[in-house]
């Protein structure tokens, strides 16, 4: 120092003051950051785990108030369930800071949900209140994971649980979310939840805490399921939320949102409306979630897009942002709920003749057929797989279709004994569509041999499912101009006079005039001439002639009186 001038004495004496202060000013700013962070509650969950190590002393008075209360729980509150003592005992154990006396208080509220169907005195719903803000996992579950969810408002519980939802207390919010999504599941519940509910649960769609955000979309998802409430939620603008939700990083929110939409999706009056936010945000997302590496997620977007694709409109444009190759992958997929999705979204967009030529790509025809040969036991993906082919099968798609694995696969199906009674009259319409083609009958004729012959004569034959039966005989009708069909059917010939005679006998004028044209064919040759020579089907038919020249005759009166 005694070299330095007063100067630069003077300058290191500030320097030195400067540093204290700058000192002084960090450590309080540090503390104050710490503290903040420490009230954060993404640090809860971590907190409450902490303290799971530390069990709070209990008192002697405690101790004695949970045995008796639990024994009265046992002996189910014959005396008293109301009374003063419960009461006393109840407020004790649910204001504790022992989760294990507070469980013992939940149990109480267990009990009556499911042993009274009355509302409780309003000073029960103080200790209720009280375990709803506990942080104990059980505690909660024990009120509304096993509670009667409809009871649970009769008794009056809702409100407070309503309330919570506004707490400042992250836990709180999440419990009380989770809740409301519980109790939501019941459609009783759900108009009482919407009267109050709707406005904080997509307030809290936005947390930034991932649990009470999960919990609370859930919770809308649920309400969605009423078609009066999702008026609701549309009016207080719900619709951008979910679908910015779509993008959340968190799956089960994408989940949720998701579902969420597609209960919405499936009236149509709010097409409109979803389109609009974003200028078709909501089909650019989905599409683009029909990658997603999660499974339910990508599912649902199928089949929230599949909800939407009723109008045609939306049609053109969803075919329009090429949705064809993630679509391919989805029904290549390993997972048959997603296959089951994807197929029922394009069975929607086969339906509009100007999509038609789009799909008709040698990919869409090797997928549908792989999933014929495959998924026989699934009557759904085998019979929307049938209804795509039989959508395409127009003359100019004929040969495309005849190429592919469509044809094999269609008529494996059928001879699947695997094969479903529902799938099997989507399969033989297919067939019988494609039957109406020379090019398709050619193709077909080479697959024809007994095992086949001998299924269709004998689908024609049973009475049970109508139009199964007359589809069969269709495919039938159309293979007769060829003699190995005819010479195949010799084999099964009293089964085939047992279903013309049901098919003359029946009312509608289909089935008689597919009878008639087969019997006709059949009578061309001999052998089959003969048999029914000798058989009831002549007398028949000779009886369906007059009255059918007894009904020509009546109607030229009829139309000759007309004239005159």
């Amino acid at each position: 120092m005694d070299q330095l001038c007063k100067k630069c004495v003077k300058l290191l004496q500030d320097f030195v003051s400067l540093v204290k202060r700058i000192a002084s000013s960090l450590i309080q700013n540090i503390k104050e950051y710490l503290i903040l962070i420490s009230k954060c509650s993404c640090l809860k969950q971590k907190g409450s785990e902490s303290r799971q190590l530390y069990n709070p002393v209990l008192q002697p008075h405690e101790k004695e108030t949970a045995r008796e209360f639990l024994q009265h729980i046992e002996t189910g509150f014959q005396m008293s369930p109301f009374g003063k003592d419960s009461l006393e005992a109840l407020r004790t154990l649910a204001f504790s800071e022992n989760p294990a006396l507070q469980q013992s208080a939940a149990l109480y509220y267990l009990h009556m949900s499911q042993h009274l169907n009355i509302q409780l005195p309003a000073e029960h719903l103080e200790p209720y209140y009280a375990l709803l803000q506990s942080s104990d996992m059980d505690v909660y579950f024990l009120l509304e994971g096993n509670m009667n969810k409809e009871l649970v408002v009769q008794m009056g519980l809702l409100e407070p649980i309503l309330e919570l939802l506004e707490s400042c207390d992250s836990t709180v919010q999440c419990n009380s979310c989770a809740c409301i999504m519980t109790l939501a599941v019941s459609e009783s519940n759900q108009e009482a939840i919407s009267s109050a509910g709707v406005v904080p649960l997509l307030a809290l769609a936005n947390s930034y805490d991932p649990r009470i955000q999960q919990n609370a979309v859930g919770a809308i998802l649920n309400l969605t399921r009423s078609e009066r409430i999702q008026q609701i939620l549309c009016k207080e603008g719900a619709l951008p939320i979910l679908i910015l939700l779509l993008e959340c990083p968190d799956s089960e929110v994408q989940y949720y949102s998701c579902t969420a939409l597609s209960n919405v999706a499936a009236n149509s009056q709010h097409h409109e409306a979803m389109l609009r936010v974003g200028d078709r945000l909501l089909l650019r997302t989905l599409i683009s979630l029909l990658s997603s590496s999660v499974d339910k997620v990508s599912c649902q977007a199928c089949v929230c897009l599949r909800n939407l694709a009723t109008n045609v409109n939306i049609q053109a444009e969803i075919i329009a942002m090429d949705i064809l190759p993630k679509l391919l992958t989805l029904l290549a997929s390993n997972n048959s709920d997603v296959q089951q999705a994807s197929v029922a979204l394009l069975w929607i967009l086969s339906q509009h003749p100007a999509n038609q030529d789009t799909l008709m790509q040698e990919e869409v025809l090797q997928n549908l057929g792989v999933l014929l040969l495959t998924c026989q036991k699934d009557p759904a993906i085998v019979g929307l797989s049938a209804c795509i082919i039989k959508n395409l099968s127009l003359f100019k798609n004929v040969q495309r279709i005849i190429e592919s694995p469509c044809v094999g696969g269609l008529l494996q199906a059928i001879l699947s004994t695997e094969t479903q009674e529902e799938s099997l009259h989507y399969l033989t319409c297919s067939l019988a569509e494609l039957a109406k083609h020379e090019g398709a009958t050619l193709h077909l004729l080479e697959w024809m041999n007994e095992p086949l012959i001998k299924r269709l004569v004998r689908l024609a034959g049973q009475q049970e499912h109508t139009e199964l039966s007359f589809q069969a005989a269709s495919i039938v009708r159309h293979m007769l101009c060829y003699d190995k069909v005819m010479s195949l059917l010799k084999c099964h010939l009293g089964e085939v006079q047992h279903y013309l005679m049901n098919f003359l006998n029946r009312q509608e004028i289909r089935f008689q005039q597919l009878g008639i044209s087969t019997l006709g064919k059949l009578q061309e040759d001999p052998e089959f001439s003969s048999a029914f020579s000798q058989s009831q089907l002549m007398n028949h038919l000779e009886q369906i002639r007059h009255q059918t020249e007894e009904t020509q005759e009546l109607l030229k009166m009829a139309t000759s009186h007309k004239g005159s």
